[in-house]
């Protein structure tokens, strides 16, 4: 079976902004992540070297036994030698399961540490990397691959540890009970060889590709689920359908290929399993025939091959796993891999004119939708951007708040290029509040101190009253208490957007980019929510993105975005007057109000 004809492109995540680590890297991160822990490893592999040596006595005694009836045995020996296997019985169940305890409490350490070192990457990417890449890849990450990982760093790790000191301890006891017995494994090497070489070859590419198809799948679903509107009003049911099933088909075939890959595998592992079983009973039945070796030794080696067989399968079968844990693995240290933007931390602006000279912008290469755009936005402005869907609107809004960075061309506040100063100081200077909102799960007062977090409820509570969520806030249970989010109190769309809204006014920057920021209201709630906004943004520079064109009418200009291009820029009256673009909107939202 050939693995899916799309290899090449899925192994490599073609069309995924967030990479993927290579095996070097991710070697180095998982070396360093189990430093952290060294000692308590070290812990977990002595109390089972402890737990191994006393299992090995069950062998020992048993052909001490065997030896002993071809002599005159006597009560006491057989007492002794069943107190000594009772005895050790006992200190290897205590020791297994100190190591076991010990091994899920690391594994735990492990994945915390795991889960920490992904989310403070992934929060502190560049924000337009993260819109890039979407929330399909991102969330994919952040559940599956996590949940994958999960059960390779509490089950895998801890027992591939512990089976390779088990398969070490027994195989040096055979060697010293009866080293001619050792012989028949090397029948189990050649299978075992062979096969793990050709299933190791293709494994690891084909998990990643299994994960990074998987990933597209949870996109092409995120998308369609947060367009849902979308997608009906322009009946786009039947082409969403399409691209998740030609998505999922890709995925089954990575799924039927790496079962393929294991069900080809395991029959040759088995195969090695047993050989050394029938070889040792051949071998050493010849031997003890010959009087080499006592049927004590032939017993004890025999006990320990079986013995051996155990971790040797228990080590093949959890680094199986691995390969799925590595693949998801390898997809969560990647964003470890995204270039930090090359900042100037003592970049700072000169006064708060944002300047858009000659800008060119593209998501793709070769494919720009900002063209040569030249703007000159004064201190305390506002200026309001109108065009047509797709016009590039929003894709502007973006580069003047600093989540992108323009292909050519710059964007400066005061004479520094906003792409060259550091987020955090971005973020003082200039906020972008879209049609997108999120409520974080905890209470109204968490919501709101992630914008000052050392805001007091007085100033809290009047970022509400500023955007005039007073009403359904005084009817909230606990106030500010008030657990909202998954889980918790329900807040409507609406609701949710005053919500964010108030995080801005908390937030207090000197220049606001708004795209559609009142979308999710009705227009007669919007238009009360914008006026009252009015007090809170006198004085500072405002960009508002919008279809609704009574926010154009109120600003001090207006910028007609048009396939890329300003098309017009000018006051309301003078752009009606011109009987351009601007006018024709005009007069068509005009009459459909």
């Amino acid at each position: 079976m050939r693995p899916p004809e799309d290899a090449v492109a899925a192994s490599t995540l073609t069309g995924q902004s967030l990479p993927v680590a290579s095996d070097e890297t991710v070697r180095r991160y998982t070396r360093h992540l189990l430093g952290r822990h060294r000692r308590a490893f070290a812990a977990v592999i002595a109390m089972h070297a402890v737990a191994a040596v006393a299992g090995l006595a069950g062998p020992f005694v048993l052909g001490g036994i065997v030896n002993g009836l071809t002599g005159e045995p006597t009560r006491w020996s057989i007492d002794q030698a069943a107190l000594i296997f009772v005895a050790a019985l006992a200190l290897q169940t205590v020791f297994t399961r100190m190591s076991r305890l010990r091994a899920g409490i690391v594994g735990e350490l492990v994945l915390s540490d795991l889960r920490e070192d992904f989310l403070t990457r992934a929060v502190n990417l560049p924000t337009g990397v993260v819109e890039r890449a979407g929330t399909g890849d991102l969330v994919s990450r952040t559940t599956t691959d996590i949940d994958r990982l999960t059960w390779a760093v509490r089950h895998a790790i801890p027992e591939i540890s512990i089976a390779i000191v088990t398969a070490v301890l027994v195989l040096v006891a055979l060697l010293v009970s009866a080293p001619t017995l050792a012989l028949p494994w090397l029948l189990a090497v050649l299978p075992i060889w062979l096969s793990s070489r050709w299933y190791f070859a293709r494994a690891p590419q084909s998990y990643r590709a299994e994960s990074s198809t998987y990933a597209q799948v949870s996109a092409s679903v995120a998308e369609t689920v947060d367009a849902a509107s979308t997608v009906e009003l322009y009946r786009l049911e039947d082409a969403r359908i399409g691209v998740t099933d030609s998505r999922i088909r890709r995925w089954v075939s990575w799924e039927r290929y790496t079962l393929w890959l294991r069900c080809s595998w395991f029959p040759f592992i088995e195969m090695g399993y047993v050989l050394p079983l029938v070889g040792v009973l051949v071998w050493g039945g010849w031997q003890v025939s010959q009087g080499q070796i006592t049927l004590g030794q032939l017993t004890t080696g025999l006990l320990l091959t079986q013995m051996l067989v155990e971790p040797v399968d228990l080590i093949l079968m959890w680094y199986d796993e691995l390969q799925v844990g590595q693949a998801s693995l390898a997809r969560l240290v990647g964003v470890r891999d995204v270039p930090d933007p090359e900042t100037d931390p003592d970049l700072e602006p000169a006064d708060d004119r944002l300047v858009v000279d000659d800008v060119r912008f593209g998501y793709r290469a070769g494919r720009d939708v900002l063209h040569g755009i030249d703007l000159d936005v004064a201190p305390g402005e506002r200026l309001a951007l109108v065009g047509p869907s797709g016009a590039g609107k929003s894709t502007l809004g973006r580069l003047m708040a600093g989540i992108y960075a323009p292909r050519t061309g710059s964007v400066e506040m005061g004479g520094a290029e906003l792409a060259r100063m550091p987020a955090e100081s971005v973020r003082t200077q200039v906020a972008l509040v879209n049609q997108e909102h999120h409520v974080f799960v905890g209470t109204v007062r968490d919501n709101l101190l992630l914008a000052r977090p050392g805001a007091d409820d007085t100033a809290l509570v009047a970022a509400l009253d500023a955007v005039d969520a007073r009403p359904w806030f005084d009817e909230l249970p606990e106030g500010l208490d008030t657990t909202v989010g998954q889980g918790g109190h329900a807040l409507a769309p609406g609701q949710s957007q005053q919500l964010a809204l108030a995080r801005l006014v908390l937030a207090d920057p000197h220049t606001l980019v708004l795209d559609e920021a009142t979308s999710l209201l009705d227009p007669r709630a919007a238009r009360h929510l914008e006026r009252s906004l009015n007090a809170v943004l006198e004085g500072r520079t405002v960009i508002a993105i919008a279809h609704r064109l009574h926010t154009a009418h109120d600003a001090d200009r207006i910028a007609v975005v048009e396939g890329g291009r300003v098309s017009e820029l000018g006051t309301h009256d003078d752009l009606v007057a011109a009987g351009g673009a601007y006018a024709a909107l005009w007069a068509s939202w005009r009459d459909a109000d």
